[in-house]
């Protein structure tokens, strides 16, 4: 399993609950495509939004994105990390 990190655009004023719903409805399909969305950040200001996963491929992650009603093309692996 890969992680990665992908962000979306059109978040402008968005507000922590909808953040969550979002989240929320990602996690509930997740298990079609064996990803695990582990967190979600939010810039509403910028209309920013990232999201951590961990699954089998960037495709997979686009997939349940585009399910839950908030596609993106900015898919990232992450395949190095540091502490």
């Amino acid at each position: 399993m890969s992680r990665y990190m992908d962000v979306h655009s059109g978040f402008v004023g968005v507000k922590a609950q909808q953040l969550k719903e979002a989240h929320e409805r990602d996690v509930a399909i997740e298990a079609d495509e064996g990803v695990h969305f582990e967190r979600a950040w939010l810039d509403p200001v910028s209309g920013k939004a990232f999201c951590l996963s961990s699954g089998p491929s960037r495709e997979a992650v686009m997939r349940i994105h585009e399910r839950a009603g908030h596609p993106t093309a900015e898919v990232y692996e992450l395949p190095i990390e540091v502490n």
